[in-house]
């Protein structure tokens, strides 16, 4: 069986679940989102939110701590319900990882455009080939050197969330200093009532896809029965309080009574920069937001190749398992997922540009995403009924429970064209992984 280089720690493990998650590019889209759902009490909706994915992320340390394998979702589903369920649940990750990463990569040149139009410069379609560069050079360090890689998304990732903290600080003492800071955002909205909070909890949950993504590492983790599940709970705390302080400053930076502004904007976190800062501060911003995009490419692609790697490993294709010789990375696996995220975004996001083109992508990957993790809590609920343990049937209970809800509201109402048609998308990925399943019955007989 091909191995992978066993150099990495729990602070690696930690720099890919945080660049997965891309905490500076998700506050700077998704709080206008949850306050459209539960007005002044989005930072509410946050709070609650890292709680529901702390009670899903504990269903991931449980198999964490069991079952040290690369393929995280696909392992531990696995080994409860069989490799072909366990293969499914592999193969939603991996279109998450995938489309993540392809919109982020366009993010990367959006971000970029917007800092240069601060200074008068427009560079039209050039952000095209600004995202391609980023999806390039992540692609060089996936391939070559996963420790460096790691590393590197984490200075870029922290270095990004500090100017956020700059400005949040602020904006803090600027209104607290005329108004006095108001607790009323971790109240529900008297207009909205707990229903928007919950509705919230959507938007706050999809903040956190990809928390799992330190699992995919477990093969090159010294003592990962330890390693992974401190980054999972490390990455989830990390980036709760952040998203809660991120929100909280974007409420009260606009005004408890300008939340309509605040969910009509396009670019709050610049338009605050604006208001407390300076165009200088706005800019940086704006290149913070997109060196975090370059850190989700470099994350998702890594995570993606792996989960390749392991269900290549498991009979999908030799070619996928191949390790490289000197580097100890799955090379060909970095590759295929590195063309498959550049085929979406040469073939796609020039014509309808990179900000929708992110979200349509997004929206796929995330339904897919809380599939395998429905799979996971399921899992972590019947193993616990096997071995006598009521404290993890609750809680893997409660975790497939918390996840049905964001599922749920993802879905129903039925969203506008073309929202409408990404669950149909998620629907024929899965039914491919089937036809694979039935196509090479090699497959079905792995082990996880």
């Amino acid at each position: 069986m091909a191995k992978l280089k066993r150099d990495l720690g729990p602070l690696e493990a930690i720099a890919l679940s945080l660049s997965v998650m891309a905490p500076t590019m998700g506050m700077a889209l998704n709080v206008t989102l949850a306050a459209g759902a539960a007005g002044i009490a989005a930072p509410l909706g946050f709070a609650v939110g890292t709680v529901v994915v702390a009670v899903v992320g504990l269903s991931f340390v449980f198999f964490a701590g069991r079952i040290t394998s690369a393929g995280s979702g696909y392992a531990y589903i696995g080994k409860t319900f069989g490799p072909r369920a366990g293969f499914i649940a592999g193969w939603c990750m991996l279109l998450l990882y995938i489309a993540g990463g392809s919109g982020s990569a366009a993010l990367v040149g959006n971000f970029l455009r917007a800092a240069l139009l601060d200074h008068g410069v427009d560079i039209g379609g050039g952000w095209l080939a600004l995202g391609v560069g980023a999806l390039g050079l992540a692609t060089v360090f996936a391939w070559r050197d996963m420790s460096f890689a790691t590393r590197l998304m984490l200075v870029l990732e922290l270095s990004s969330i500090a100017v956020i903290i700059i400005l949040g600080v602020r904006i803090l003492i600027a209104v607290g200093g005329t108004e006095g800071l108001s607790a009323a955002p971790f109240r529900p909205d008297p207009t909205l009532g707990w229903w928007g909070v919950g509705y919230a909890v959507v938007f706050a949950v999809l903040s956190f896809a990809g928390f799992e993504a330190a699992t995919t590492l477990a093969e090159e983790t010294g003592q990962p029965a330890r390693a992974i599940p401190l980054a999972l709970v490390g990455s989830v705390v990390l980036a709760g309080l952040f998203f809660v302080f991120a929100s909280y400053i974007q409420i009260v930076g606009f005004g408890l009574g300008n939340v309509k502004e605040l969910v009509a904007s396009e670019a709050p976190l610049n338009t605050l920069a604006l208001k407390f800062g300076t165009l200088r501060m706005a800019t940086a911003l704006d290149i913070a937001t997109s060196v975090s995009a370059v850190s989700c490419v470099i994350g998702t692609l890594s995570a993606g190749a792996r989960m390749l790697f392991v269900l290549g490993r498991a009979g999908l294709s030799a070619r996928a398992a191949v390790v490289h010789p000197v580097y100890g990375t799955p090379a060909v696996a970095v590759g295929i997922v590195s063309a498959l995220m550049l085929a979406g975004l040469l073939a796609w996001a020039p014509f309808i540009g990179p900000a929708d083109y992110y979200d349509s992508v997004g929206t796929i990957g995330v339904l897919a995403l809380i599939v395998a993790y429905l799979g996971v809590t399921a899992a972590a609920a019947v193993h616990a009924i096997r071995a006598g343990s009521r404290l993890w049937l609750v809680l893997g209970a409660a975790g497939t429970l918390a996840m049905a809800w964001p599922l749920y509201n993802s879905v129903y109402p039925v969203p506008s064209f073309p929202g409408n048609l990404w669950p149909y998308v998620v629907l024929g990925w899965i039914a491919l992984g089937a036809a694979l399943l039935v196509a090479r019955p090699a497959i079905g007989r792995s082990e996880p």
